[in-house]
C-alpha cells in the first residue's frame, strides 16, 4: 500500500499508486487522522501543463493532493476515441512526482464492478445543448464517474480546468444538488503561446492542422470584442462560423451563454462564449469570458 506518511511534495521517483478504492481510502483516512486537508484532481491521464497547474493549485490550498488517472468509458459515445485516447501513465507519474502525494489509478472493473447499473441523469441549462447536443450521454458519464471519485476519495476540494467550462458547471450543479460535501474549484485555461488551449487531444493534430488550430481562439476573441462593443451577437457569431468553415473547421457550435447557469445570456450579467469544432479528425473546444 502507498506510504501515507510521506512528506507532502517531497522528492521521489514517482508518486505512490493506489489501484483500488480500499487503498485510496486507507491513505485518506491516515491523512484525515493527522488533521490534513485533501485536494483531488480528476484526470484521464496524458497530462499536460493544464493538468499540472491544477495540481499546483491543489498543493497551494491543501496538505495532500490526490490525482486520479482513469480513462472513463461511460463518457465516450459510439465512434469516439476511447480506444485511441492517449495513455501515457509512466510519463504522467514522472510529471506528478514533485507535486502529488498519491495517484489513484483504478481499472474499469474497479469503477464499474459487475452488476453496476446506477448512473446520474442530468437536467437543466448547464447540461442542455452545446456538448450534450453533439455528444448525447457524455455528461451522464462524466457526472457518474466524478460522483464516484468524490465519494471514493472524500476530498475537501476537487479541481477542474475551465477549458471544459460546461463540464465544470455541470459538476458544480451536481455537487450542489446531491449535497456532496466538497468544494469544486476551477482553474484557468492554459494556452500555447499562439492561443491554442492545451488539450490531451492536441497531439492528434497534423502539422498543417496545428498551424491553423489557433484560428478558433482568434475567432472567439473577435466575437467577444464585438459583442462587448454592443454588436448583435447572432450576426457576429454567424459571421465567425462562416469564416471558420472557410478555414477548414467543422463547427459544432459557437454560442453565447450566461456564464453561471449556461442559460440564455443577459447583457446585464457575465456571459461566456463557448465553441467546439473539428479540424480534420481532431475536435477542439474552447471558451472565453465576454
Amino acid at each position: 500500500m502507498p506510504d501515507p506518511t510521506a512528506t507532502p511534495g517531497s522528492a521521489r521517483p514517482s508518486p505512490p499508486i493506489a489501484e483500488d478504492v480500499a487503498a485510496l481510502r486507507a491513505n485518506v483516512a491516515q491523512w484525515r487522522g493527522a488533521g490534513e486537508r485533501i485536494a483531488l484532481v480528476p484526470t484521464m491521464g496524458a497530462l499536460h501543463e493544464g493538468h499540472l497547474s491544477l495540481v499546483r493549485q491543489g498543493r497551494a490550498k491543501a496538505d495532500r493532493v490526490v490525482v486520479s488517472i482513469f480513462v472513463n468509458p461511460t463518457q465516450f459515445g459510439p465512434g469516439e476515441d476511447l480506444a485511441r485516447y492517449p495513455r501515457t501513465f509512466e510519463a504522467d507519474c514522472a510529471a506528478l512526482a514533485p507535486l502529488a502525494d498519491l495517484v489513484f489509478a483504478p481499472q474499469a472493473q474497479e469503477m464499474y464492478p459487475p452488476g453496476s447499473s446506477s448512473m446520474i441523469s442530468l437536467e437543466g441549462p448547464a447540461a442542455a445543448g452545446l456538448e450534450d447536443a453533439v455528444r448525447p450521454g457524455h455528461f451522464r458519464g462524466v457526472a457518474t464517474v466524478v460522483a464516484k471519485l468524490l465519494l471514493q476519495c472524500g476530498p475537501d476540494m476537487a479541481l477542474f480546468g475551465e477549458k471544459d467550462y460546461q463540464q465544470l458547471k455541470v459538476i458544480m450543479r451536481m455537487v450542489a444538488d446531491l449535497f456532496i460535501p466538497v468544494a469544486i474549484l476551477g482553474g484557468e485555461t492554459v494556452r500555447e503561446a499562439d492561443g491554442l488551449a492545451l488539450s490531451s487531444r492536441n497531439r492528434y493534430l497534423a502539422a498543417d492542422e496545428r498551424a491553423r488550430a489557433p484560428q478558433l481562439h482568434a475567432a472567439m476573441q473577435r466575437c467577444a470584442k464585438a459583442i462587448g462593443n454592443g454588436d448583435d451577437p447572432a450576426t457576429i457569431l454567424a459571421r465567425e462560423v462562416e469564416a471558420l468553415a472557410k478555414a477548414g473547421f467543422a463547427v459544432d457550435y459557437l454560442a453565447l451563454r450566461d456564464a453561471e447557469s449556461l442559460g440564455e445570456p443577459d447583457p446585464a450579467r457575465p456571459r461566456r462564449l463557448l465553441a467546439a469544432a473539428k479540424l480534420g479528425a481532431t475536435r477542439l473546444i474552447d471558451n472565453i469570458a465576454v
